[in-house]
């Protein structure tokens, strides 16, 4: 009999690492991460024969304005005045005076809707190209990179809501309701207040650094209004609703006696709330489908919250419940549990590391990637401690229990590691080279063309079934950028598939590119038309092969 349910356990652990790795060997489609821009009016490296009253950004998705985030300067590196606002995904330039002949470049500064800073500069010319242009060039995308302290302030919140909400609501949920639990129950309320005062610090400290990091102001930016008045009201409302969760839940856990059905629902619904507000900000915003994603991450946490705390609970109180039957019946009670938060925290975490990195390269490439890495090694450190306490201590509980205890505080202290990983996860972008300027592109594998006296090059990448982009980049026969007399027109069919013309736009000199999805694989023909002189427009045609 004992060897038919270790074959069952052996065989449920088998059944969930198969969808674990079906999970993340499928298919993983690409997710937005950070702001990317897509488009300037003037393009990069543009002539003008007039200067214009306004330069306009576009992104592939909603920014946010940066005080003093908008510099505009001439070949000199002399400021021009300016004034600088964002609507939606686009940001607006206006020069407030008259500039000579000459190039002006503008470097910019914003926030993504992730809460990522990005950066980067445009460079066009009035009337003809400066010979040399002299401009403090270094603040286009200067301080980017989240701060060490700022990931370390968010672990330590991290641990502290975890562990505070997780404690409070294994109180309510596990522990016996009879006097012989108060001496326990007392301890645990006492934690968990700890935890959330650790966490209130934790997240309240976030919040000027979040400031100066998106900002990328320096630290006496502080005392200034405007500092304050330019970060996203997520990043108010979610440290508030975390420490307003966490004190509704630790401040209704009674002093000994167990809870009321009042105050039990009070303990459990502080929990919920502060659990659920982290969701709604960083990668999660910006990920794909939003409502899809949240909701898992919303799962993903509460299941963490659970194991976390529970393990932290019975460290605590085990040694007192052990000499009774309270002892076996809590363990048996938050063992069975343990088993469903595995399968969610596994499952939940997949999802997300699948929508939000988008892909292997964002995996094994990106800083993002790497710490993702750490954080899985290090939760199946934790799922294999958990799976031993489970088959191989629990039996002992009634004779043994120290082992249990000290391998239970091994588990909690992994699980710590990975709070602290993830600290630093939240300000990491997943993307391996954030697109800052509108420059020419890295050459991709690609079909060359001759268009009369114009080379042309063109691109699709990725060659895979689903979003791609499409680029035409030509020179002329010294190797230099050219445009034809109007811009090219390029256009895909497959078979039956007629996707019709690619809208392109220009990413700068004789570089054209155009966003689209290809519903399937196969053999895709490009065609190619340029009018080249008022009279002349030659045709060419390419194909991809699409796995």
């Amino acid at each position: 009999m004992r060897l038919l349910v270790a074959r069952r356990r052996a065989g449920g652990w088998l059944l969930l690492l198969a969808v674990v790795c079906a999970l993340l060997l499928g298919p993983a489609f690409s997710a937005s991460a950070h702001a990317t821009l897509i488009r300037t009016d003037p393009a990069h490296g543009a002539v003008l024969e007039t200067a214009p009253e306004r330069i306009t950004f576009g992104f592939n998705e909603s920014v946010l304005g940066v005080p003093t985030g908008i510099k505009v300067f001439d070949a000199t590196g002399e400021e021009v005045a300016s004034t600088a606002s964002v609507r939606g995904s686009e940001l607006f330039v206006d020069l407030d005076e008259e500039v000579g002949d000459g190039t002006l470049v503008v470097v910019w500064r914003l926030v993504s809707e992730d809460g990522h800073p990005i950066g980067g500069s445009l460079s066009f010319s009035v009337g003809a190209p400066s010979d040399v242009v002299d401009v403090p060039s270094a603040d286009a995308d200067a301080g980017t990179d989240a701060p060490f302290v700022l990931g370390l302030v968010r672990g330590l919140g991290y641990v502290g809501l975890l562990v505070a909400a997780g404690v409070a609501a294994f109180t309510v949920l596990f522990l016996p309701r009879d006097g012989g639990a108060d001496r326990s129950r007392a301890r645990l309320r006492r934690v968990a207040r700890v935890a959330a005062g650790v966490a209130a610090l934790g997240w309240g400290l976030a919040v000027p650094l979040v400031a100066l990091y998106q900002l990328g102001v320096p630290v006496s930016a502080i005392t200034e209004g405007s500092t304050w008045s330019a970060l996203a009201p997520a990043e108010y409302v979610v440290p508030a609703v975390v420490v307003a969760g966490l004190g509704l839940a630790a401040g209704a856990l009674p002093a000994s006696a167990a809870p009321g059905r009042t105050r039990a629902a009070l303990v459990l619904a502080g929990s919920v709330l502060a659990v659920t507000a982290p969701a709604f900000t960083g990668h999660t915003r910006a990920a794909t489908p939003e409502a899809l994603v949240i909701g898992v991450d919303v799962l993903h946490l509460a299941a963490g919250t659970l194991w976390l705390g529970g393990l932290v609970a019975i460290v605590l109180v085990l040694g007192d419940l052990a000499r009774g039957d309270s002892g076996a019946v809590v363990l048996g009670r938050f063992s069975t549990w343990a088993a469903g938060l595995l399968a969610v925290l596994v499952v939940a975490g997949t999802v997300l590391a699948w929508r939000i990195a988008g892909s292997w390269e964002a995996l094994l490439d990106s800083g993002y990637g790497a710490l993702l890495l750490v954080k899985v090694l290090a939760a199946l450190v934790a799922i294999a401690i958990a799976a031993w306490n489970r088959f191989t201590l629990m039996s002992r509980v009634r004779t043994r229990a120290t082992p249990l205890v000290r391998t239970a505080l091994a588990e909690a202290g992994v699980l710590v590691v990975v709070l602290l990983v993830t600290g630093f996860l939240v300000d990491r972008s997943p993307e391996t080279t954030a697109a800052t300027s509108v420059e020419e592109p890295a050459a991709a594998p690609g079909e060359d063309v001759v268009l009369g006296q114009i080379s042309a090059r063109i691109s699709l990448d990725p060659p895979a079934v689903g979003p791609a982009t499409l680029t035409i980049t030509m020179t002329d026969a010294l190797g230099e950028p050219a445009e034809g007399y109007e811009a090219p027109r390029l256009s895909l069919k497959s078979g039956e598939v007629d996707l019709g013309e690619v809208e392109v736009a220009s990413l700068g000199p004789g570089v054209y590119a155009g966003e689209l999805v290809l519903p399937t694989g196969g053999e895709w023909e490009v065609q190619v038309s340029l009018r080249t002189t008022e009279f002349d427009n030659p045709v060419r045609t390419v194909t991809f092969q699409v796995p």
